[in-house]
């Protein structure tokens, strides 16, 4: 006869896969209509589209500043796709100080040291949430992006305008690129010109296969030529670098996740031996030298982990 803790552990897989099957069948269906929805939604509530394309851009935090600082950070906001809420971002960064400084405090002890290691923790925190959301839009981005321009080709050989095409591709694919592609389109109809409305739409993703879909445009638009062919032979090309990433991606998978593994370790450590003997690290929590040991050991975690993350990431 089975032992309980095994049905049960059969029945809490059965729930979660039950769960997760809803999830892909129901719930992620209902996310995607409501992106579409929320991108029309500015059409319908403002008063014309230039005030439903200033919407898009102000609740994505787009500001065109000069200097080359604040350009920078923004761009790189815009494109993790995140929306400004004010008061609550602020509230999720005040509680993750909060905790940061509840678990240094544990470690170095109640101070300006555990308060100036929870400043920079909260920060170092934000900042990798930020790219890890923003490389997965561009990932997203980068999956649908050969998609789009299929889409666009068929429009300019029936004889649309690029804007036009533009606008039938943001209508047809899903959030991320249904968006940028919308404003890029609504950009070019309210007198922009083509090449500095795709450098535009360049600016708002990162994506730097962007760099030949805005190339083939700018030269169609200057010198003229066939730019269906162009950019179906573009799509041709995004697609075998797709495959190629996607290998790139299975060989390198061992040294990802020895890379994690490796990383979380020491932490997981720590956290295992305070569990099971509270007062382990007490004796040297006081020791002059647990600072520059514990200085010297992120140090050298953060290089590890640099050189590492450039063994796994190649260029191509």
């Amino acid at each position: 006869m089975a032992e309980p803790w095994i049905i049960a552990l059969l029945v809490f897989a059965a729930v979660a896969l039950g769960i997760e099957a809803l999830y892909l069948l129901v719930v992620r269906a209902w996310q995607e209509k409501k992106a579409v929805s929320r991108r029309l939604t500015p059409s319908r509530q403002a008063a014309g589209r230039t005030a439903a394309l200033n919407a898009l851009r102000a609740e994505r935090g787009l500001l065109d500043g000069k200097h080359p600082a604040l350009r920078y950070v923004t761009d790189r906001f815009a494109q993790t796709g995140l929306r400004l809420d004010g008061g609550a971002s602020l509230l999720r960064l005040v509680m993750l100080a909060v905790a940061s400084f509840l678990v240094w405090m544990l470690v170095l002890g109640p101070g300006l040291t555990a308060g100036a290691a929870a400043i920079l923790s909260t920060v170092a925190l934000a900042v990798v949430f930020l790219e890890i959301l923003r490389q997965k839009r561009i990932a997203r981005f980068t999956e649908l992006l050969p998609d789009a321009i299929d889409v666009i080709i068929r429009g300019v050989r029936v004889g649309y305008p690029l804007p036009v095409a533009l606008d039938l591709a943001a209508r047809e694919m899903p959030d991320p690129i249904g968006s940028e592609l919308g404003m890029t389109s609504d950009e070019i109809a309210f007198g922009q010109d083509v090449r500095t409305a795709i450098d535009n739409l360049y600016r708002r993703v990162g994506h730097e296969d962007l760099t030949f879909l805005v190339v083939a445009i700018n030269v169609q638009n200057q010198t003229g030529g066939n730019l269906a062919e162009a950019l179906s032979r573009l799509s041709r090309l995004l697609r075998q670098r797709a495959k190629i990433r996607l290998r790139i991606r299975s060989l390198s998978a061992e040294g990802r996740v020895s890379a994690v593994v490796l990383s979380a370790m020491p932490f997981v450590l720590f956290a295992g031996i305070g569990l099971i003997s509270p007062g382990y690290f007490g004796e040297v929590r006081g020791d002059p030298l647990m600072m520059p040991a514990l200085i010297y050991g992120l140090v050298s975690l953060l290089i590890g982990n640099i050189v590492m993350y450039r063994m796994v990431h190649f260029k191509f």
